[in-house]
């Protein structure tokens, strides 16, 4: 895709990102309430998360020129197995990266590939207030469903959660 004259590609993770995606992730940890992780994560920990997740659902990265800028993946919805058809999606951009199109190509190639695995019902949780997102999960077909709200403490503010569906029916 171009995009300010730049072209994402999109693959799936390798050992070589652990690097550029704990740096992306750290970042969301300690600025923003996209996770409700509060410690920053150390490489070695992001690599077990990969390696557990890419080994069972969808793992990809977005690379432009030779630099991740964003990744997104598909893990367990819930672990009992009438949930087996369903998974929670997640996509985080590196700083600056959002705005050019790079999280729609990115997360809609997640989402195809997920729909390719089988998988009929994908979940999207967003903390709020986040427009971006959510514009980002209802322009690839999601559907707001539910919201918490004050379920969760971060920077000393309570927060909302909106859940968004896709299905692949």
């Amino acid at each position: 895709m171009k995009s300010s004259g730049n072209i994402i590609t999109i693959r799936k993770v390798e050992n070589r990102d652990v690097s550029a995606i704990t740096e992306i992730y750290n970042y969301y940890i300690k600025s923003s309430p996209s996770t409700f992780e509060e410690t920053v994560l150390s490489e070695g920990e992001m690599a077990k998360r990969i390696e557990h997740i890419s080994t069972n659902y969808v793992w990809l990265v977005g690379v432009v020129g030779n630099e991740v800028i964003g990744y997104a993946y598909a893990s367990q919805w819930k672990s009992r197995s009438a949930y087996r058809l369903t998974v929670e999606t997640s996509i985080y951009l590196k700083q600056g990266a959002n705005g050019k199109g790079y999280g729609r190509t990115l997360y809609g190639e997640l989402l195809d590939q997920v729909q390719q695995l089988g998988y009929k019902c994908l979940i999207g949780g967003i903390s709020l207030p986040n427009e971006s997102s959510i514009k980002l999960h209802e322009s690839l077909g999601f559907v707001k469903i539910g919201q918490f709200v004050k379920v969760g403490i971060k920077f000393g503010k309570w927060i909302d959660v909106g859940y968004w569906e896709k299905r692949n029916d």
